[in-house]
C-alpha cells in the first residue's frame, strides 16, 4: 500500500505565506487557522492584511442650520470613535481593530475599511479627502463639489452661489479635518502594537476619505506615543495650526462632456512646513486619475486663496 502525501505538505512555508499575503482578508485568514496545525502557526506571520469593519453606528441629524449641522457633526464623529468607558470583552473582540489584529505578529502593510463615511453635509454636496499623518497631520487634500451634470442639465443659480460661499467651503474643510483626526486617533493602539508596520491606510466603503501613514510617519507616531507626546481631544488627534490654500470653480467641464458643479480644492498643511510649490504634487497624488484628477488639474491653474487656522 502506497501512502499518499497531502499536496500542501510539499509546499514550503514561504510559498504558503505568499498565498496568505495574497488573500489578505483577515476573516478568511482566521478561518484558515482551523484547517491544520501548520496553517494555525503560519497565519499569524501574514504581513499584508485587510480588515473590514462591519458596523459603526452614529447619530443622525435632520437640521438644516449650518451651525447646528456642524455641532452635530462634531458630536457624531466624537461618539463614533470615543472609547467605551466600560467595554465588554465581546465588544472589544468584535469592534476593536487592535484586538483583532493582536492575532498577527508581523504586519507590514495594513488596510482598514470602515462601513461608511463620516460627513453628513447638505444634500447634493460630495466631499472627497486624503490625509497623511505622522504623530499629527502632515497634509490633507480636500475636493468638494455639488454634483456631476449632463451637458443639458441646469443647476439653479442659488445652488451655485451657495457652493461658492466662503463659509460653506470652510465648513467643508474643517469637517474633513475633524473626520481625518478622528480616524487617526482610532489607529493609535494599532500603530503602537505593531512595530514592523511600514504602511497603514484607513478608508471607508463609500470612498469618502482616506488616512494614510507611511514608514516615517508610523515611526514618528510610535515615538510620540512612547514619549507621551500624543495629543488628543475628545477622542481625536489634535489638528495643528494649519494653512489652507483654496481654489474654486463654479463649473468644470470634463473630457467626456459632462460638467462638475461648484468645485473646490483645498490643500492643507501645517503652518510650519511646505511651500506653495507642493500643492500640485499633493493634490495630484491624492486625486490623480479619473474625473477627480481632471477637476484637480483645472483647479490648480486657478487663483488660490490662503487661510490660516489655529490648532483645534
Amino acid at each position: 500500500m502506497i501512502e499518499t502525501m497531502d499536496g500542501f505538505d510539499r509546499l514550503p512555508d514561504s510559498l504558503i505565506l505568499l498565498i496568505f499575503n495574497s488573500i489578505s482578508d483577515i476573516k478568511a485568514l482566521i478561518r484558515c487557522r482551523s484547517v491544520s496545525k501548520r496553517f494555525n502557526s503560519l497565519v499569524p506571520q501574514t504581513e499584508s492584511l485587510s480588515l473590514k469593519v462591519d458596523c459603526v453606528i452614529s447619530p443622525e441629524s435632520d437640521s438644516d442650520s449650518l451651525f447646528t449641522l456642524f455641532k452635530s457633526l462634531l458630536k457624531s464623529i466624537h461618539d463614533l470613535f470615543k472609547p467605551d468607558p466600560k467595554p465588554t470583552a465581546r465588544n472589544q473582540t468584535q469592534n476593536s481593530p487592535a484586538r483583532i489584529l493582536s492575532q498577527f505578529d508581523r504586519i507590514r502593510d495594513l488596510q482598514i475599511e470602515l462601513p461608511a463615511g463620516d460627513l453628513k453635509l447638505e444634500k447634493g454636496a460630495v466631499i472627497k479627502w486624503r490625509a497623511e499623518f505622522g504623530k499629527s497631520l502632515r497634509s490633507c487634500v480636500i475636493l468638494g463639489f455639488r454634483r456631476v451634470a449632463n451637458p443639458g442639465g441646469n443647476i439653479a443659480d442659488e445652488e451655485i452661489d451657495f457652493t461658492g460661499g466662503l463659509k460653506t467651503r470652510v465648513v467643508w474643510a474643517i469637517s474633513a479635518l475633524i473626520a481625518a483626526s478622528a480616524r487617526h486617533y482610532l489607529l493609535n493602539d494599532v500603530v503602537k502594537e505593531h512595530r514592523e508596520m511600514e504602511r497603514l491606510v484607513l478608508v471607508d466603503r463609500e470612498g469618502e476619505g482616506t488616512v494614510a501613514m507611511e514608514k516615517g510617519g508610523l515611526r514618528e507616531c510610535r515615538d510620540a506615543a512612547r514619549g507621551g507626546e500624543w495629543e488628543e481631544d475628545g477622542g481625536r488627534t489634535v489638528v495643528p495650526c494649519v494653512r489652507m490654500r483654496m481654489r474654486h470653480e463654479q463649473r468644470v467641464q470634463l473630457k467626456d462632456g459632462v460638467w462638475m458643479e461648484g468645485v473646490t480644492l483645498v490643500v492643507v498643511r501645517p503652518c510650519s512646513g511646505g511651500g506653495d510649490g507642493e500643492d500640485a504634487e499633493l493634490a495630484l497624488g491624492a486625486f490623480g486619475s479619473g474625473i477627480y484628477g481632471e477637476a484637480v488639474q483645472v483647479l490648480l491653474k486657478n487663483k488660490s486663496y490662503l487661510l490660516e487656522m489655529n490648532s483645534f
